[in-house]
């Protein structure tokens, strides 16, 4: 069973105006994507399962391993990507081929949320360039 979306999304909104800060999770003084989502997860669902390792800004460019998404797929329900509506927390590829290295939260058919260097917490538009980046999704599984 997944969180409702309604839950997820009034979360998600409430990180709205949060400065970008790499690896934070701080509601109102600062996070990165990753850590939206795990501050998402603490209002939703509760404790997070483990602590997040440090992690270098250049992460997603090495390797071929799916790191977010295994770390998702240990704790949260994967759906396909076309599957996914409202309260999902979809994972993007920044570059083809590359590993999946971004996270949002679905708001509506067609907005997500997302933290993003320069521009902190902001709901936008589900681009077609945005969405054809998605490569996995997850819903948030309830307590």
């Amino acid at each position: 069973m997944a969180v409702e979306p309604d839950s997820v999304i009034s979360a998600a909104r409430s990180w709205l105006g949060t400065p970008y800060h790499d690896q934070a999770s701080l509601r109102g003084v600062g996070c990165d994507c990753l850590g939206l989502a795990r501050g998402v997860w603490r209002e939703v669902v509760g404790d997070e399962p483990f602590p997040i390792p440090p992690y270098s800004r250049d992460w997603g460019e090495t390797g071929p391993r799916e790191v977010l998404a295994d770390g998702a797929r240990a704790m949260m329900p994967e759906i396909a990507p076309a599957m996914a509506g409202p309260g999902a927390l979809i994972l993007f590829r920044m570059a083809p081929r590359a590993i999946a290295k971004h996270v949002g939260i679905l708001t509506g058919p067609n907005q997500f949320i997302h933290s993003y260097e320069r521009l902190g917490v902001v709901e936008e538009m589900l681009t077609p360039a945005w969405r054809r980046r998605i490569a996995f999704a997850f819903l948030f599984p309830q307590r």
